[in-house]
Order: C-alpha cells, then sequence, then structure tokens
C-alpha cells in the first residue's frame, strides 16, 4: 500500500477528512491566500470563525484584534479588512492578531477542525504545502486529504487546479491517487502552460472582477510566492514549524 492521496470537491464532503490524515484546505480565492499573505507579512496567528456574529463577537472582547473578512466578496459593514490578500500588509497586521470570517474558506476549516494536522494551501505557496504534507505523511504513515472550499458550496476550478499542483510536488514514493487526486493532475498538466489566464476565467474569478478585485485575482495566481504554509492549532492558524 502506498500513500493515499485524495481530492474533497467541496467544503461539505469535508466531513469525510480523518483524523489519521493530513489535511489540506484549499480556497485560491480568496481566504487561503489571505492567511498565507497575512502570516507572511507578521501576523502573530489568523483565528478562522464561520459566521459575521461571531467575529463582531469575538471583537468586542479583543478589540485590539483585527477584524477581517467578506461576504457576497465584500468586507463587512464595520470589519478593518476585506478579504483581500493585498490588504494584508506588514502595516496592518504584523504583530497582530486577525479574525477572519469567509463564505466558504473559514467554514471549510471549521468543518475540519478536529484534524490533527490541517495546512492551508493556496497557489501562492503550493510547493512549500506540498513539501509540509509530504514530511508529516512520511514521518506519520499518514494519507493526505485535500480539502476544496467552493464557492457558494459549489466546485471551484481553481481550487482543484491548485489541489494539481500540490499534488503534483508531493516528494512521497508509491502514491495511491484516488480518481479525483488523478483527475485533479491531469487537469493541472492541461492548464499549467496558461495557468492565471484560466483562473481569471472561473466563474468566481469573473465575480470578483465585476466587483473591482481584479487585482486580488492576479496576486493569487502567482506560483510559490511564500515558502510559509499555515498550521491549524488551538484554534489558531499559525506559521508551521517541522523540526
Amino acid at each position: 500500500m502506498g500513500f493515499s492521496v485524495d481530492v474533497a470537491f467541496t467544503a461539505k464532503d469535508a466531513i469525510r477528512a480523518s483524523q489519521r490524515e493530513v489535511v489540506v484546505i484549499i480556497d485560491v480565492l480568496r481566504c487561503c491566500s489571505t492567511v498565507v499573505t497575512a502570516l507572511a507579512n507578521g501576523a502573530t496567528g489568523i483565528i478562522p470563525v464561520e459566521t459575521v456574529t461571531e467575529a463582531k463577537s469575538l471583537h468586542k472582547k479583543h478589540p485590539e484584534f483585527v477584524l477581517a473578512g467578506e461576504r457576497k466578496g465584500l468586507r463587512p459593514k464595520g470589519f478593518d479588512l476585506g478579504n483581500s490578500p493585498i490588504q494584508f500588509t506588514p502595516s496592518a497586521v504584523k504583530e497582530k492578531h486577525v479574525i477572519l470570517t469567509t463564505t466558504s474558506g473559514t467554514r471549510a476549516i471549521s468543518s475540519c477542525k478536529n484534524a490533527r494536522w490541517m495546512l492551508i494551501g493556496a497557489i501562492l505557496n503550493a510547493g512549500a504545502t506540498a513539501k509540509a504534507a509530504s514530511r508529516i505523511a512520511e514521518k506519520e504513515k499518514r494519507g493526505i486529504q485535500l480539502v476544496l472550499s467552493g464557492t457558494n458550496g459549489s466546485f471551484s476550478l481553481e481550487d482543484f487546479i491548485c489541489a494539481g499542483l500540490i499534488i503534483d510536488n508531493l516528494s512521497l514514493n508509491n502514491i495511491d491517487y484516488s480518481d479525483s487526486a488523478s483527475a485533479s493532475l491531469l487537469t493541472l498538466k492541461q492548464s499549467r502552460e496558461r495557468l492565471c489566464e484560466i483562473i481569471q476565467s472561473t466563474q468566481h474569478a469573473k465575480y470578483l472582477k465585476g466587483t473591482g478585485l481584479e487585482r486580488d485575482v492576479e496576486f493569487c495566481c502567482r506560483v510559490d510566492a511564500y515558502e510559509i504554509v499555515p498550521f491549524f492549532s488551538n484554534g489558531l492558524l499559525v506559521p508551521l514549524k517541522l523540526r
């Protein structure tokens, strides 16, 4: 038997992710890209929450935390930041905790909160995520489950391509690919040379560009821009440090 690698198509499928697996949450546009960027720019940690109400309640207890998130792609009223990774500059988040709520990404994270190992993957850190997932899987003899956050409960092509990019970078021998994992690899191979162009043509990318967020889409398409890999621990997303 090899190392099992599987792709769950939407956040609602995340309940299948086992404590025996290394879980990788993917939301390219934009939650996971935002988390990666915030931590790379010095945020102390990201607190993912499911609802706007929960986010506001937590912020009321900790007004020193940055309150960030989106609904329908836009920043909720009263929030400090939206879900644009470009906004998460060092001056905005360095040495600060960030409360984050998004339509799909933080919901997927919450669905897998009981996983022993949960990593956050995006195109921005695909190579680093693959390296980290490989090391954990090999050391602990675990399979790898990539969970696509999707868009409003539906399949997202950009997340599927990102899954293929991460899988393609795994450094494991004797991988047992599920059909969905094999399909994501085939999709990546067909789109690799036009990756940004294809992602910009997806439904969610078109929606974001229609709201004036085309720079976000372009930003999220940068392959391996960061080496940081967020890791979920005790309700907080922090940079993974493997010994």
